[in-house]
């Protein structure tokens, strides 16, 4: 786990982690901050992925303009081991993914009886 936490990169993670302490917190003092801290949660999972996601394929795009005709296709510069790598992008997704459901268990929970 302390793994996959570290491939998905610390600093993301661990504000992704700070605002899973949030929910808990807000479900306590501030129930009304839930649904919010779980759709911010979602979003920036999604936007930690977007920005190592640009990284790399301008990266590609520089190799294969460095290269130039010689190469059929991008995908022969490059090892399938790089390409698989890429999925260390989406650990934070799933981790905000997880926090937004955790998110709406709690309201659920919370919601009042009728």
């Amino acid at each position: 786990m302390f793994k996959m936490f570290m491939e998905g990169g610390l600093l993301f993670m661990s504000i992704l982690t700070v605002l899973l302490v949030f929910v808990f917190f807000a479900a306590w003092k501030a129930p009304r901050w839930v649904k919010e801290l779980g759709e911010f949660a979602l979003i920036f999972g999604l936007m930690t992925s977007l920005f190592p996601l640009y990284k790399f394929l301008s990266t590609l795009q520089n190799v294969a303009v460095a290269v130039g005709d010689g190469v059929n296709s991008v995908f022969d510069l490059i090892s399938p081991g790089v390409l698989f790598g890429v999925k260390a992008i989406l650990i934070p997704v799933i981790y905000g993914m997880i926090i937004y459901l955790i998110s709406l268990v709690v309201r659920i929970i919370q919601k009042p009886r009728i």
